[in-house]
């Protein structure tokens, strides 16, 4: 029925309020976003309560991350850098680390953030984004429900729901929300203080950059250039808009141009250096997942009892799709796409305002989420910059969730304000055959998935989604009609929006709610707990509090084909583990020791020609000392022979061993070895190279003395070398800090502390406080020279001078070295 928004009868509240509401817009906007928190507040109560939590990648990665940065926060380390995953990694520019993000508040504020604290910032994020767009909509004078759908279809449409547990494409979305709001507020009343609110948060959304704050900023750049041009005066709009756009341009650029730099020159050191066009296009969203848009859980990725049928699962082309069941999902409930259908069957797509650039732009989106599926997309990857950088094109469906929120606010007020302008003569039979239309995409829409369903032998597992989808369909297409058609009756609009609002949120929550991909019990996660009991966890930190009581040592430890959320449980304890589970890591430990994202099982684990075994020198020369297996290891190294490893223990997870070989963390060695370390990544290392004694570099450091010593030194299991005439070296590891790692030694003569930790060019040093090189050692490892005698070696993180100096090098180039071409052995 159409509505008097705001009409008033005496003696009747309803009526009353509405004309309270009216008088007082301020309360009007607090109304609707009292309202959309309530609904909010329902569809999220079972993560707000802890009935359950977001799991796989929310888990298995972010509280890891959130965890560590509490860990360092608290205990006033650094969290710039840690040493608990891939030989360690740096924090500052890991676009997942959550440093540069509104988390970092949760991280000071709760020593131990718990699951549910964590889910409450993810959801919160969301809350935040849809009041945004709320905003966005009352400052165009929408209707209340139409203000109310905007914001419900934001945080709980399409991936902003499904896709819950990528927690840094839901910190993106949100702050593209509130960026694309003050923009559009600053470019329409010119206000450089707007500008400057959307300047902060676009750099929030890239300054950690993904797939979402990519698309996004497109988007952000697209909306400058149709306000400037839209309106026929583009020097004048230019002329209006120059102090919004230089305040929002200048604090962004402030604010993001140091901490995307460090990422940008991470990614191009780490395994994922670049894409290639195969495994991007192996990301793209079929055509077919368009019509879950219509047809709710369509392919059984809700539904824990149905095996999920969807594009990339086996039931159509297996392997042609890396996409997981739930990033197909495009569903943002029936009322808000049908408002869109019906809008565009009024002639909508004919109007030359926002909703035209809306409309492009969602276009726009859903022809680069389809990816490969498209002829253009070849041509979008090469020539868009910054598409290469990406794997999966399907993250678009974010931003169609987003646009679709937007639109469907603007559809659902048109239809709401339908018929205060019309022609008398002619408004009914229009909306009629509008309303026909647009019934008439609903049925084909619905038809189309049950031939879908039926062609891949799926029907009957399909019809209790197609038969859901039909109930709410219609339901929706007869509140339209409802709305659209003039009757006699009024209806105030907070009410309307109370009644929308609860019918658009109980189809979200009943289609978008709770799933086995966005909430699980959060039992199974008891080893993230910082106070877990697990037993295998307790026995790990027993034996590693033991070994490290050794002055020298900080040993390591595999978990190998343990859960899926095991690989970062070192962030959480403060162990190192060897590997981790990190979409970046850098590219020579991924040669040299075979790691990947995530190893799931004991099948996953790759040897190479660097570690070919758990019995090799790099493994030793790693500090390899614990493996956890969730398998007898000789099922996963068949090189083992008995007495390689020892059997520690077995627990309920796996079996526990221990290589007594493990050299420690620190050590001292007199003699050099020159070597080519691309050889040795691809070769391995020499089968006569004894790392207690040598030390593999690719250069002779300046004033070394080559002559040989009176004897080889090598270091004792206890901190000490001993050899024939020479004094034993004693070396102590006196502190180790997340970027800070402090070593005294007492060397018998000139040579070299080794410290095995992933070398990266933004770690300094010095001895004795004089500034020295930190050379790259046994090809992954780090060494400083020392004089004989009394020595402090302090490594130190420092991305600052790090990045100022590889920037330089862009620009300047790198500094040459004569590299000597021969390979010497120093004894």
């Amino acid at each position: 029925m159409p509505v008097a928004p705001f009409a008033t009868q005496a003696g009747d509240w309803p009526f009353v309020l509405s004309s309270v509401l009216r008088r007082r817009p301020w309360v009007r906007g607090l109304v609707v976003f009292a309202l959309v928190g309530l609904l909010w507040g329902w569809i999220g109560f079972p993560w707000l309560s802890g009935d359950v939590t977001i799991p796989y990648d929310a888990k298995a990665h972010f509280q890891a991350q959130i965890q560590f940065l509490a860990n360092a926060l608290h205990r006033g380390d650094s969290p710039f850098w840690t040493p608990n995953i891939f030989g360690g990694s740096p924090q500052i520019a890991d676009p997942q680390s959550l440093i540069f993000s509104p988390a970092i508040l949760l991280a000071l504020l709760d020593a131990t953030p718990s699951f549910r604290s964590m889910d409450g910032y993810v959801l919160g994020l969301l809350l935040i984004g849809g009041l945004a767009f709320a905003q966005f909509g009352r400052e165009r004078g929408w209707h209340p429900a139409a203000q109310v759908l905007a914001a419900l279809v934001f945080a709980f449409g399409a991936s902003a729901s499904w896709r819950l547990q990528h927690v840094g494409q839901v910190q993106s979305l949100a702050c593209f929300a509130v960026a694309f709001w003050l923009l559009a507020r600053a470019l329409r009343h010119g206000s450089w203080k707007s500008g400057l609110g959307a300047g902060v948060a676009a750099a929030m959304m890239v300054v950690k950059p993904d797939q979402v704050a990519f698309l996004g900023s497109y988007v952000l750049a697209a909306y400058v250039l149709w306000f400037i041009v839209h309106d026929g005066t583009p020097l004048a709009a230019l002329r209006r808009s120059a102090p919004a756009l230089l305040a929002g341009g200048f604090v962004g650029l402030v604010l993001v141009v140091v901490p995307l730099a460090m990422t940008l020159l991470f990614s191009e050191a780490s395994n994922r250096a670049e894409i290639d066009y195969a495994e991007a296009a192996r990301g793209s969203l079929h055509p077919a997942s368009l019509l879950t848009a219509f047809i709710g859980d369509l392919f059984g990725a809700k539904d824990p009892s149905v095996e999920f049928w969807g594009p990339s699962s086996s039931a159509w082309a297996p392997g042609s799709l890396t996409l997981s069941q739930n990033m197909g999902q495009i569903y943002v409930g029936a009322l808000p796409v049908l408002a869109v259908v019906f809008w565009l069957a009024r002639g909508g797509w004919a109007e030359k305002g926002e909703a035209r650039f809306l409309l492009l732009a969602l276009l726009a989106s859903a022809i680069y989420a389809v990816g490969a599926y498209t002829p253009l997309y070849p041509l979008i990857f090469s020539a868009m910059p910054g598409a290469d950088l990406f794997r999966r094109p399907a993250d678009a469906t974010f931003m169609i969730g987003a646009l679709l929120a937007l639109l469907g606010g603007h559809a659902l007020n048109a239809a709401l304000r339908a018929g205060v302008a019309d022609d008398p003569e002619r408004p009914l039979r229009d909306k009629a055959r509008a309303l026909g239309l647009t019934l008439l995409v609903a049925l084909s829409a619905w038809g189309a998935a049950a031939i879908v369903a039926a062609s891949h032998g799926q029907l009957g597992v399909a019809l209790p989604a197609l038969g859901s989808a039909a109930i709410w369909l219609a339901a929706s297409l007869g509140l339209l009609a409802l709305l659209a058609i003039p009757l006699r009756t009024t209806l105030p609009g907070a009410v309307l929006a109370v009644v929308l609002g609860v019918f658009l949120a109980a189809d979200l929550r009943v289609n978008n709610g709770p799933n086995e991909s966005t909430a699980l019990p959060p039992a199974l996660y008891a080893e993230l707990e910082p106070n877990t009991d697990n037993d295998t966890i307790a026995y790990l930190k027993s034996v590693l509090a033991r070994s490290h009581r050794e002055p020298d040592r900080r040993d390591r430890v595999e978990l190998l084909g343990m859960a899926f959320h095991w690989p970062n449980l070192g962030m959480i304890h403060g162990f190192d583990h060897a590997f981790g589970y990190n979409p970046l890591h850098m590219a020579e430990f991924t040669e040299a020791t075979g790691a990947r994202d995530h190893m799931g099982g004991a099948q996953d684990r790759t040897f190479t020609p660097m570690f070919p075994s758990f019995r090799s020198a790099f493994a030793d020369m790693l500090g390899l000392r614990f493996i956890v297996s969730a398998v007898p290891i000789e099922r996963v190294d068949r090189s083992l022979k008995p007495g390689d490893l020892t059997l520690l223990a077995r627990t309920r997870d796996g079996f526990i061993y221990e290589n007594t070989r493990a050299l420690p963390r620190a050590l001292f060695v007199p003699a050099v070895r020159l070597a080519d370390f691309d050889e040795k990544l691809d070769k391995g290392l020499p089968a006569d190279f004894n790392p207690r004694t040598s030390v593999l570099l690719e250069q002779v450091p300046d004033g070394f003395d080559l002559k040989p010593p009176l004897s080889a030194v090598h270091q004792g299991p206890t901190g000490t070398s001993e050899s024939g005439p020479d004094r034993p070296a004693k070396v102590r590891l006196v502190s180790y800090a997340n970027t800070e790692v402090v070593i005294e030694v007492d060397a018998p003569r000139a040579g070299f502390v080794v410290l095995n930790d992933i070398w990266h060019p933004w770690w300094g040093a010095t001895v004795n406080n004089a500034e020295t090189e930190v050379l790259k050692a046994n090809v992954l490892f780090r060494a400083v020279q020392v004089v004989e005698g009394r020595s402090v070696v302090r490594f130190s993180f420092r991305p600052l001078d790090g990045l100022m100096a590889d920037l330089r090098d862009k620009v300047l180039g790198p500094e040459e070295d004569e590299l000597s071409s021969n390979i010497a052995m120093v004894p």
